[in-house]
């Protein structure tokens, strides 16, 4: 967000907490994106703000949450403190949710799958309407088609993209059997390591596939330490990931940190991602 939006953000955040009867002395930017994490002390409540057009995904990933909180999924809770719902306010839509001290240690890949196992199991106890991963992946090919949607993406590499999501996408999606439930972008970024292990966080993108789409957001190693796992399969669809990364980060309207320096990462990826395929 813009810094003025920011502000404005910050302090829906710190209202909301007072307004619930929760203690606010200090707010704390984590992360400022399209939406910004905030945390508050001394509750320790971290508050996710987006602008109100996400209405309908803030809700989604509340109620993600609340249903994967039941099944004692390995995921990040919302705030016991306060009703478990998405609140208006300023023009923000505005969610509340257990913060928890990062440590220090790395996650190992051996580690990194088996919270995956255990993750996915409990997503397999859940039914909830979500959309399938090619859903997705037709919203980022239209981006890409669209010059008016990304205006300043190069001719040669919008082809790329276009291609490698529109090849990927039907090939990854072709064996339904075996979908099931995902978190949809568990990448190390979206994987704290608490006290309590390690949990996931931003639900908002669960999303129906194979549980390769998933491991394709780990690092390699990861894939090898999960049974059954399609290696080939993680391969294309690693490659599919990089390219819807590289849709969302032509975007015009994307407001990612350093968003110059990950459009050209992201093509970069994508390319050493089908060299592996």
């Amino acid at each position: 967000m813009e810094p003025s939006e920011l502000r404005r953000a910050v302090e829906a955040a710190r209202a909301t907490a007072l307004e619930l009867g929760l203690p606010v002395d200090d707010a704390i930017v984590i992360h400022n994106s399209d939406r910004v994490a905030v945390r508050l002390v001394p509750g320790d409540v971290l508050v996710r703000v987006a602008p109100s057009r996400q209405l309908v995904d803030s809700e989604f990933e509340v109620e993600v949450a609340r249903r994967l909180t039941s099944a004692n999924a390995p995921v990040a809770e919302l705030d016991p403190r306060v009703e478990p719902r998405v609140y208006v306010r300023d023009g923000f839509v505005i969610s509340l949710w257990t913060y928890y001290e990062p440590v220090g240690s790395e996650i190992t890949p051996a580690d990194y799958a088996d919270v995956f196992l255990r993750h996915h199991a409990a997503l397999r106890q859940v039914d909830l309407d979500a959309p399938h991963f090619t859903d997705r992946v037709a919203v980022a090919v239209r981006v890409v088609n669209d010059r008016d949607q990304s205006p300043e993406m190069p001719d040669p590499d919008r082809e790329l993209v276009s291609g490698t999501l529109t090849g990927l996408n039907a090939a990854a999606g072709i064996d339904k059997a075996r979908d099931q439930l995902l978190h949809g972008e568990p990448h190390p970024g979206n994987l704290l390591n608490t006290r309590r292990g390690p949990l996931f966080v931003d639900l908002a993108t669960c999303c129906r596939g194979p549980i390769e789409f998933d491991l394709a957001h780990a690092p390699e190693e990861v894939g090898k330490h999960y049974a059954g796992a399609d290696h080939a399969l993680i391969h294309r669809c690693r490659a599919l990931n990089w390219a819807m990364f590289c849709a969302w980060r032509w975007r015009r309207d994307d407001q990612m940190p350093e968003r110059d320096h990950w459009r050209v990462e992201g093509l970069n990826q994508v390319r050493a991602a089908l060299d592996r395929c």
